[in-house]
C-alpha cells in the first residue's frame, strides 16, 4: 500500500523545513523527548513542539505521552518510513555531523546519570525494589510464569543482584546474567555463590547488543529493566532473538502510572507500559504473547506486570 497523491505531498511539505529535516535524522536513530531535542538543536521548546505537531499530524513521526513527558519517535507506518528513510538517504551525512555530537552528548549524560545512580544504589537494590510492591508475591508468580523447566540455558538480561538467577537457576542446567554496571555484577557473584549455583558465568554486557549467539536460551528474562531504557522495543527485539523455538522470554515490569518522581530519584525514563504496547512490540520480535499477568501492590503504589511470550516452534513456523 502506497501513499495518495495528496498524503505524498503533505508529508513532503512536512519533511521539507531544515529543523524537521534534522529532527528525522536524529529521531532516526533513536525516540527523543521535546527537551533532548531542544537541547540538541538548540532551539527553544515551544518551536521544536510546533516542528514536530506538523511532522505527526502529516504522520511522519509518532507521539508517546509518557506521564508529564512525551517522547518522539519515526512513524512505524511501512509508508512513511519509506518516504523518510528516501529522504534520509538523499542528504549529505556531514551536514548533521554537529547534531549528532550533541546527540552523543545528550547519550552520554544520560547514561552517566543512570551508571552514578546504579553504582550508588547497587548494595540496597533489592531494598529499592521491595519498596515498589510485594517481593514474595511477584516471585511466586514469577516461577509460575516460567514453568517447571527443566531449561538447557537461562539468560537473565540487566541482571541486577542477580535475584532471578538465584530464583531460577536451579531449574537450569546452566545460567548466563549480563549487566553493564560491574559493582552489580560483583553483588550477583557473591549472590550466585551464596545459592550454592556452579554453573552460572555472569558478564559485562549491552542488552542492546548483548553478543549472545541466536536462539540459544529456552528462557530469557527482562526483570524490572525496560523502563530504564532509552528504546525498550529494540531491547525486547534482541532478547527475543536469543530465544529458541519453542523457548520463552519472561518479562517484568511495571504497568502505568504517575509517579513522575521516580524519574528524578531513580531514573526511571518510562512511567510504565501498557498491555497492548508490549503484545505489539513481542509480536513485532517474532513472539506470541500470553495473557500478561497483573500484581497490584496491597498499599498505594505500583502495579507490577508479569509478560510472557513464545517463540513458535520451527514445526508451527513452517505450518504458518
Amino acid at each position: 500500500m502506497s501513499f495518495t497523491p495528496d498524503q505524498t505531498i503533505e508529508a513532503l511539505r512536512a519533511a521539507g523545513e531544515p529543523t524537521r529535516l534534522r529532527v528525522l535524522s536524529l529521531l532516526a536513530g533513536e525516540e527523543l523527548s521535546v527537551m533532548e531535542l531542544s537541547r540538541i538543536l538548540d532551539q527553544s521548546q515551544p518551536r521544536v513542539s510546533r516542528h514536530l505537531k506538523l511532522m505527526a499530524d502529516a504522520g511522519l513521526i509518532e507521539r508517546f505521552p509518557d506521564g508529564a513527558r512525551v517522547f518522539y519517535g519515526l512513524s512505524s507506518d511501512p509508508r512513511a518510513r519509506r518516504l523518510v528513510d528516501t529522504v534520509l538517504d538523499l542528504l549529505d551525512a556531514a551536514a548533521h555531523e554537529a547534531d549528532d555530537r550533541r546527540l552523543e552528548d545528550v547519550r552520554l549524560d544520560r547514561g552517566a546519570a543512570a551508571s552514578a545512580y546504579f553504582e550508588r544504589v547497587a548494595p540496597q537494590w533489592d531494598r529499592i525494589r521491595s519498596l515498589y510492591v510485594c517481593e514474595t508475591a511477584v516471585e511466586a508468580a514469577i516461577k509460575r510464569a516460567a514453568g517447571d523447566g527443566p531449561f538447557e540455558r537461562v539468560v537473565d538480561l540487566g541482571t541486577g543482584s542477580g535475584r532471578m538467577l538465584t530464583l531460577l537457576g536451579k531449574k537450569a542446567k546452566m545460567s548466563l546474567g549480563l549487566d553493564l554496571s560491574h559493582n552489580m555484577l560483583n553483588i550477583a557473584r557473591a549472590n550466585v555463590s551464596k545459592a550454592g549455583l556452579e554453573k552460572v558465568e555472569l558478564r559485562h554486557g549491552d542488552i542492546f547488543a548483548t553478543r549472545l549467539p541466536e536462539a540459544s536460551a529456552d528462557l530469557v528474562l527482562v526483570h524490572q529493566v525496560l523502563h530504564y531504557l532509552v528504546d525498550p522495543q529494540a531491547a525486547i527485539a534482541e532478547a527475543a532473538r536469543l530465544v529458541m523455538p519453542g523457548g520463552r522470554l519472561l518479562i517484568v515490569d511495571f504497568a502505568p502510572h504517575a509517579l513522575e518522581h521516580l524519574r528524578a530519584e531513580h531514573q526511571h525514563r518510562r512511567l510504565g507500559f501498557a498491555d497492548d504496547e508490549m503484545r505489539r512490540w513481542l509480536g513485532e520480535a517474532g513472539l506470541v504473547a500470553s495473557e500478561p499477568v497483573a500484581l497490584p501492590p496491597d498499599t498505594d503504589g505500583l502495579t507490577v506486570c508479569i509478560w510472557t511470550a513464545e517463540k513458535p516452534a520451527v514445526a508451527d513456523a513452517k505450518v504458518a
